[in-house]
């Protein structure tokens, strides 16, 4: 039976993180987290699997809300 995973949304700031995590895993602690360029950051969303949103859709917002749960993220995984 194939896997499915639900489409992730601009507001699902905490799967976004989850998925960017698993994606990069500790090659970007906390500091580095929170000095990735909006435009960088941006495009790695874009390019995750399941996400649906559009650039066009992409706030300032919802950009500190992903770095933020991305850094919350990495610090659970820390242990």
């Amino acid at each position: 039976m194939a896997h499915f995973e639900l489409p992730i949304h601009w507001n699902d700031h905490e799967d976004i993180a989850m998925a960017l995590y698993e994606k990069f895993g500790n090659s970007f602690d906390e500091a580095k987290i929170y000095r990735i360029r909006f435009t960088d950051l941006l495009d790695w969303v874009l390019s995750l699997p399941n996400f649906v949103g559009t650039r066009e859709q992409a706030t300032e917002g919802h950009l500190e809300q992903i770095q933020a749960k991305w850094v919350y993220e990495w610090r659970d995984n820390q242990n």
